[in-house]
């Protein structure tokens, strides 16, 4: 008999899945509380919610037993018929993710998002589907031995979910068993930890070093995207926000290139692409202020890349910061906040610990993000920020939730 553990969307798609499939199962909702190894008896597979760490007693009973622990996304694998494009990355995954879909839609191909982002992944299985493009986390690649990509990429790789790992070395070599499962590789040549590839197609900022390559070139005072020596488009005809997404940008065109993909069409789709929901996403001006929902940014580089996008438009930005902090080095990021951020607004459990490590800048308190709102449109400021460089979950469901809250503030208020 299966073991399905977890109680979240993963753990009711392979419910359903193995449902329709007539394959016998028991469900464990709350795994922290099983406390009787014998749970396990007469269980010949375990599947896995990406949420579950290893570490807990379940996982590791199973392994002593040698029962077969895995993950939606192989067992997604073993019945797509579809080349599959796996994502992964410390940031920028879901923006690439959904943007690489839009191109092969564009290219007159059905395509199939899901994954980490959107939909499950086993409720993506269709027999129309041409390509399936999946955005895959560090904890389910985790739990995934076998997988076929087509092709995939890591983003990039930067201390992050460190409470879940012995070490940063073992979450960088999570990060990189996505290639493991690649057929062929698309590289980021500005990212140290992954090792360059010849045989691989590589994007960067520079200019590209082979004709298959995406790169950019500055010329003339003006920026553009490459493949090879040929300019594709300028990079002020993106509607997206920051260097970080120029990068995001090469490593869509890289993916789509791999695959098939035709230029024009992907080129079309990037100048049309406004970006997803709570990533360094505009909501509105109002009395001169111009209100970014960055609630996606749950650790130091995300706001770093934040911030530093902004700097180049805004010359006073209010910053609201702060919640859950994670196990990783913020010094960079409260020196850049001294530099650039005209006033800080501090909510959730990293008050204090962030109040006493920023110097320069204008400091306030908030309890609620009502609260911050308030005093951030009070500031004299340019634009509002919410970028918060920690988790949620003190105030609020998830970021989603946290940045629907501030989205709403901003409209009923202002």
């Amino acid at each position: 008999m299966k073991l399905i553990l977890g109680n979240g969307k993963t753990a009711q798609s392979i419910a359903h899945f193995l449902n329709r499939n007539n394959i016998v199962f028991t469900l464990l909702k709350d795994t922290r509380k099983i406390k009787d190894k014998d749970v396990l008896q007469g269980i010949d597979e375990i599947f896995v919610s990406p949420g579950i760490p290893q570490t807990q007693n379940i996982i590791l009973w199973a392994k002593a037993q040698n029962i077969p622990i895995t993950s939606d996304i192989e067992l997604f694998s073993h019945y797509a018929k579809a080349p599959i494009i796996g994502i992964t990355g410390s940031n920028g995954k879901s923006t690439v993710t959904q943007l690489l879909g839009d191109m092969i839609t564009n290219n007159n191909k059905k395509v199939a998002v899901g994954g980490n982002i959107g939909k499950p992944a086993l409720d993506c299985l269709s027999p129309e589907v041409d390509f399936y493009v999946l955005e895959l986390s560090s904890y389910q690649l985790d739990y995934t031995q076998n997988l076929n990509l087509l092709t995939g990429v890591v983003l990039n790789i930067t201390p992050d979910h460190l409470d879940r790992y012995p070490s940063f070395e073992h979450y960088v070599n999570s990060k990189l068993s996505l290639y493991q499962h690649c057929q062929t590789k698309v590289i980021n040549s500005d990212e140290t930890l992954v090792s360059q590839d010849p045989s691989a197609k590589h994007f960067g900022i520079d200019i590209p070093k082979q004709d298959s390559d995406f790169g950019t070139v500055t010329c003339h005072g003006s920026c553009y995207f490459l493949k090879g020596n040929d300019m594709l488009m300028a990079v002020n005809e993106m509607q997206l926000i920051g260097e970080h997404n120029v990068t995001n940008i090469l490593a869509a065109l890289s993916l789509g290139d791999q695959i098939g993909l035709d230029i024009a069409p992907m080129v079309e789709c990037v100048k049309a692409f406004k970006g997803l929901e709570h990533r360094l996403e505009w909501v509105v001006k109002k009395q001169n202020i111009d209100y970014y929902n960055d609630s996606k940014a749950t650790n130091a580089i995300s706001t770093i890349k934040a911030i530093k996008a902004l700097i180049s438009r805004h010359q006073t930005i209010s910053l609201i910061l702060g919640g859950i902090p994670k196990d990783e080095d913020y010094s960079k990021l409260f020196a850049l906040i001294d530099q650039h951020i005209t006033s800080v607004i501090l909510i959730g459990q990293s008050t204090n610990t962030f109040k006493n490590h920023l110097k320069t800048t204008q400091i306030t308190q908030a309890n609620s993000m009502q609260a911050a709102v308030d005093i951030a449109s009070n500031t004299n400021c340019e634009a509002v920020l919410l970028s918060p460089a920690c988790a949620s979950f003190d105030m609020f469901d998830n970021f989603e939730h946290r940045g629907r809250v501030f989205k709403e503030e901003i409209k009923t208020k202002y």
